[in-house]
């Protein structure tokens, strides 16, 4: 069970990081990149970042991208937060595939 300080932090980091996302792949014509779940470990150390990508065949390469330079991301993630937070969590970035999941299970029900 989380901490209300955990679900607080889960919902800012999401917020800043969809933000600087969007912004970021306004340039990248055709594909959305959207943070749909945060999870902040109990001591506030670790942050995992799911994130989901459209059109998902572009995510394995947008999520290696973003493991890649999750330094800089760190340190915007900080420049936006500093008088939130006082120590910045570790990200690790994963890919949301729930939709996929989802479609696959309506394919084999026979909805489509």
């Amino acid at each position: 069970m989380e901490t209300t300080r955990q679900q607080k932090i889960d919902r800012l980091i999401q917020k800043e990081l969809g933000e600087m996302f969007q912004r970021q792949t306004q340039a990248m014509r055709g594909v959305l990149v959207s943070v749909s779940n945060v999870r902040v470990s109990p001591d506030l150390s670790v942050c995992n970042v799911y994130v989901s990508v459209f059109p998902s065949e572009k995510a394995d390469e947008i999520v290696k991208n973003l493991n890649d330079n999750v330094r800089s991301i760190r340190y915007d993630l900080g420049q936006r937060v500093r008088h939130q937070l006082r120590i910045i969590p570790e990200l690790k970035f994963f890919k949301d595939d729930t939709l996929d999941y989802i479609e696959h299970i309506d394919e084999l029900l026979g909805n489509k």
